[in-house]
């Protein structure tokens, strides 16, 4: 079957490897559609380290290494003792592989109900956990003002979930002017310039006194002491986006400790695993709160895609990725 493999620094290529068969509770997937994670996809080609699954470690980057893990497909076969999903259901995934045929826990396969949600718009469904379990963690109530640093993949999704959830207002900031736009067409009410010299300013004018709830997702240490410059008494700020370079200071005394300040960690697998509870879900009823707001037209994941590719344009799609930070939402379509 056809793959995607990181090969080297910054170096990506197809390659055919074997297809795999399901063992015991386990679900072969045909592929349909992946979505480009940019940051941590990224962060993974270039070599920057990462949290583990044991989050109290970093592991440093190896190669060759699969990357991958948003996606949606038809089920090919199933294990032993499989019952959720059958050959043919339509499916999204969590933790996947940008390959032809993924072979899956039955855990992390989910029968997409609804036959009018799209492969595109499944296939982003994990990612969209992380901003909603950050969104979760800050309590936002209806009516609260908030405040989304930075407006690549995260920030983007961040947006439109604190839309449905009624954050208002909604200020998306980016120093591109293209993301700026982006993020008014897809729901947020403002969209300012960090660099501009009066943005403090203009967001405690925006939003009376400060944000209540900040998801901050550019993951450079300017960005959280920005944006607690922007936040009103006991505001709460979601740490979403992965600041993997820790040489910043921050005056906490001033703009955390007097002010009353919550900083949250958000990487997403600071959540429980079984059972959800007030302000922390697990993945799998993020997934089904996604479907349900799909469904019911509440969200429309789809208006954020602005690239598609064919799985054979891999190494020059990587390749534009390792050169560019500002990298747009993006999908790999496998029947290309």
């Amino acid at each position: 079957m056809k793959a995607i493999w990181f090969t080297g620094p910054s170096k990506a290529e197809v390659m055919q490897v074997e297809k795999p068969v399901p063992e015991a509770g386990k679900v072969l997937v045909k592929l349909v559609v992946s979505t480009i994670s940019p940051g941590t996809e990224r962060a993974q080609l270039v070599g920057e380290r990462y949290i583990s699954l044991n989050p109290d470690k970093c592991k440093a980057v190896t190669w060759p290494r699969t990357e991958g893990y948003s996606s949606s497909g038809i089920v090919e076969a199933v294990g032993e003792g499989v019952t959720k999903v059958k050959p043919g259901d339509r499916v999204a995934m969590s933790w996947s592989k940008h390959q032809e045929y993924v072979c899956l826990a039955e855990s992390r396969v989910y029968k997409i109900e609804d036959d009018n949600v799209s492969f595109e718009e499944a296939a982003m469904w994990h990612i969209g956990t992380f901003p909603i379990a950050a969104i979760r963690k800050c309590r936002l109530e209806l009516g609260e003002s908030a405040i989304v640093m930075g407006q690549g993949t995260l920030g983007q999704f961040a947006v439109v979930y604190l839309k449905a959830a009624g954050a208002c207002p909604i200020i998306a900031v980016d120093p591109v002017p293209e993301k700026r736009e982006m993020a008014l067409r897809i729901g947020a009410d403002y969209a300012l310039d960090p660099f501009a010299p009066d943005f403090v300013e203009t967001v405690k004018k925006i939003t009376g006194g400060g944000a209540a709830v900040a998801i901050e997702v550019t993951g450079i240490g300017k960005g959280l002491d920005q944006v607690l410059d922007c936040m009103k008494k006991f505001g709460r700020v979601a740490l979403l986006g992965c600041t993997r370079n820790s040489d910043f200071t921050i005056d906490y005394y001033n703009k955390v400790h007097g002010p009353g300040i919550t900083l949250i960690g958000a990487h997403t697998y600071a959540r429980p695993k079984v059972e959800s509870h007030g302000g922390w879900w697990t993945e799998v009823d993020d997934i089904k709160t996604q479907m349900a707001l799909h469904s019911h037209g509440r969200v429309c994941l789809s208006q954020l895609v602005e690239e598609t590719f064919s799985p054979d344009e891999a190494p020059e799609v990587y390749k534009r990725l390792a050169e560019n930070k500002s990298f747009p939402i993006a999908q790999f379509d496998w029947r290309k």
